[in-house]
């Protein structure tokens, strides 16, 4: 039977995109309290199931595909640029294919306006109409307003028309940023791109006796299963060391290892990873808000999963990858030593070199040393700063990283910083190996 927060979810997604929902709606058609319809909501807009936007409302949206993240929906333009919707408030779920700035004459500008587009355009009524016509939705710039008959056209289309005070450029410059986000956002892999569905994993109920995992495991050649109750929420782990000895005949719930760590979907492959390996867990099993069973994760997926990710080329660069990008290696008689240049990106307020970017370039060259000497990659356990000088721009700084210790898992790094043979800082970082 599911649970009041359940159903109220199932509801939400049976809803017709663009339908505009409300707490006291929600909670008068289901019979529920504010508050449980309050959460319910909430959780469907984690899920990316409803979106909700300010002097709008929250709308029953479509949930966006990983392959078409660098979409944008009409909804999601209002929050970037502080905009307010004037007509065709039904659409605001569709995305945008692309937008097109209205800086040229009529009949060149309708040239490139196409169905899903987005016709950026200052006071200019009768290029607000023709876009309507031609199915794209209408951005205009510099807080106007348009016609009434406008505003009824974009209704009966259902393509919005929103007004905001920012001018064309800046517009555009936004609306780019924030692509080049989701770009980036895109790289992130979660559990949820590679775990194994529970249709596919296999798993054992409370009730079964020590027997059902002798059966499984002949099957499988598996050791480890997770353990779920009667309405497949996870409550447990059992492996063969939990077995070892017992009764076939004792149920699981006897000699499973209670309150195991657990991802949701959600969570990021790094994080996933770090746990695996830091706790040397084999398999996890991978479960919703309400920690029901989803799949499992094994540490093999995770690991290849890496590997992959290490091989892909990024197609958003973010703030760490443009500056280790321009870290150089130089092999010297002691060992590897990186230089970098210190440019007008890395300095702080009193141009000198920021605190953060210290770290990553710390990060960075020991990462590099390390993945040379274990051939895999690190997580960084702890990093301690404990010297550090101003460092002007356009200093040229060499990075001295040494290996203190290294095991099978773990390696501790001194690092020593030099600008023209001076020291200028200094480093102790411990971090995680994750083996190829």
């Amino acid at each position: 039977m599911a649970t009041k927060h359940e159903q109220i979810l199932q509801h939400i997604d049976s809803l017709p995109i663009g339908t505009k929902i409300s707490v006291r709606g929600i909670a008068k058609a289901l019979d529920v309290s504010e508050g449980t319809a309050y959460r319910a909501i909430k959780e469907a807009e984690n899920q990316g199931s409803v979106s909700t936007i300010e002097r709008v409302g929250t709308i029953r949206i479509e949930k966006k595909k990983k392959d078409n993240i660098e979409r944008l929906t009409f909804a999601e333009i209002i929050n970037i640029v502080d905009g307010q919707v004037l007509g065709g408030r039904a659409g605001l779920y569709k995305t945008l294919s692309k937008f097109v700035i209205g800086a040229m004459k009529l009949d060149a500008m309708m040239r490139y306006t196409e169905a899903g587009s987005l016709l950026i355009v200052g006071n200019r009524t009768n290029a607000h109409e023709l876009a309507l016509k031609e199915g794209a939705a209408v951005l205009i710039t510099g807080g106007f307003d348009t016609d009434e008959h406008v505003k009824k056209l974009a209704d009966e289309k259902e393509l919005p028309i929103i007004s905001t005070s920012y001018d064309s450029f800046t517009v555009a410059t936004m609306i780019n940023r924030a692509i080049y986000d989701q770009l980036i956002k895109k790289e992130i892999v979660l559990v949820d791109d590679i775990y194994t569905t529970f249709e596919h994993s296999y798993y054992l109920h409370t009730v079964d006796s020590v027997r059902a995992w002798h059966d499984l495991n002949q099957k499988t050649t598996h050791s480890r299963y997770p353990v779920v109750d009667a309405h497949m929420k996870v409550v447990g782990m059992v492996t063969s060391k939990d077995i070892i000895g017992k009764s076939h005949d004792i149920t699981i719930d006897k000699v499973m290892t209670k309150q195991p760590m657990t991802v949701k979907q959600q969570t990021s492959l790094a994080n996933a990873a770090h746990m695996m390996v830091w706790e040397g867990i084999e398999l996890m099993p991978v479960v919703d808000q309400q920690h029901k069973l989803k799949g499992i994760i094994s540490r093999q997926d995770v690991l290849k999963a890496l590997q992959q990710l290490q091989r892909q080329p990024q197609v958003g660069e973010t703030i760490e990858d443009s500056i280790t990008s321009q870290v150089e290696e130089l092999h010297t008689e002691l060992g590897p030593m990186y230089e970098v240049t210190i440019t007008p990106q890395m300095t702080n307020v009193l141009g000198t070199l920021s605190y953060g970017v210290f770290t990553s370039l710390v990060t960075e060259a020991s990462s590099r040393m390390l993945h040379q000497h274990k051939k895999g990659d690190i997580v960084v356990e702890n990093l301690s700063v404990y010297f550090i000088k101003p460092v002007q721009l356009e200093s040229v700084l060499s990075i001295q990283p040494k290996i203190l210790e290294v095991g099978r898992k773990f390696a501790k790094v001194d690092v020593e910083v030099f600008h023209e043979k001076s020291v200028v800082g200094k480093a102790l970082l411990m971090a995680q190996l994750i083996d190829r």
